[in-house]
């Protein structure tokens, strides 16, 4: 009889170490899935990026690289994620602040790419360049 009380007490014992390690295993994983959320999707990234690759090419007008000045300055005045601001290097100039340095003449072409991006995809620099 002693023996039995004995290895019910162990047998509940083991049951009640697995129900902890179980217990621990779930909560990790759910805090690591909590980690991971923050990164952008694919979907994400494709229309983030989008809302400027409209505006880019060799031979861009000048009013159009005016809207891409006014879509990044709107976009980094939204956003307090430094990974989803975008700055504008060359002949126009926008910092992640949303400070705007000189502006597209309408009577011109300019050649408007995307030099960087982050580590996520997303576009981090935009080159303006005025053609000759």
């Amino acid at each position: 009889m002693e023996n039995a009380s004995k290895a019910l007490i162990i047998a509940g014992a083991i049951l009640l170490a697995i129900l902890i390690i179980s217990l621990g295993i779930m909560i990790y994983n759910q805090a690591a899935g909590v980690v991971n959320n923050n990164a952008m999707t694919e979907v994400e990234v494709t229309s983030f990026n989008q809302k400027f690759e409209q505006y880019m090419g060799d031979k861009v007008r000048g009013a159009n690289v005016n809207s891409l000045v006014n879509a990044v300055k709107t976009n980094n005045m939204a956003t307090d994620d430094e990974s989803e601001q975008v700055t504008v290097t060359g002949d126009v100039q926008v910092d992640k602040t949303g400070k705007v340095t000189g502006s597209a003449s309408t009577g011109k072409t300019y050649k408007v790419e995307a030099t960087t991006y982050t580590t996520g995809g997303l576009i981090e620099t935009i080159s303006v360049k005025a053609n000759s």
